[in-house]
């Protein structure tokens, strides 16, 4: 509605990319110090009343690991020309990212020692991502590849009784 203050910004229309369930997988990179870590599970992007946030939800295991994360996404920032991102898993860690998407549709989330590049699929049925990490603030270094396969809804047909 025109002049409505509580609408969500135009902006945050362009996060419907993401909205839905997706198969996860991918691979944590070997390091000096341990082995190449699979991933395996399911992430799910839904919106918050309202739609100013969304709600990113994961469930993987990483190895024998049971890894669950919930993330709010949003409301866009014109200042910076960002989403804020915040998340919080299982085990206790807090991350703040921002994340930015180009005219081309690929997105950027960027923190003090995480970020990536994620890139959707022209008919929007997959993304891939790749991470890095920093110890220092300067050195990047690779850190994970991720897929991700959209769950195909399927429809429901009334039952003829």
């Amino acid at each position: 509605m025109p002049g409505d203050d509580n609408a969500p910004r135009p902006e945050n229309q362009r996060l419907n990319a993401l909205v839905g369930r997706w198969r996860s997988q991918g691979r944590i990179a070997a390091t000096a110090t341990g082995p190449a870590v699979g991933i395996a599970g399911s992430d799910t992007y839904e919106w918050l009343a309202g739609e100013h946030f969304l709600i990113h939800r994961v469930d993987v295991r990483m190895n024998d690991e049971h890894v669950e994360v919930i993330e709010m996404i949003g409301p866009y920032d014109p200042a910076s020309r960002t989403y804020p991102m915040r998340s919080f898993d299982n085990h206790g860690n807090f991350l703040t990212m921002r994340a930015s998407v180009d005219d081309d549709g690929v997105w950027t989330f960027a923190g003090e020692t995480e970020r990536a590049t994620l890139v959707i699929t022209d008919d929007g049925g997959a993304m891939t991502a790749a991470w890095e990490r920093t110890d220092d603030g300067s050195n990047w270094r690779h850190w994970m590849d991720m897929s991700f396969t959209r769950h195909q809804v399927q429809d429901r047909l009334p039952k003829d009784h």
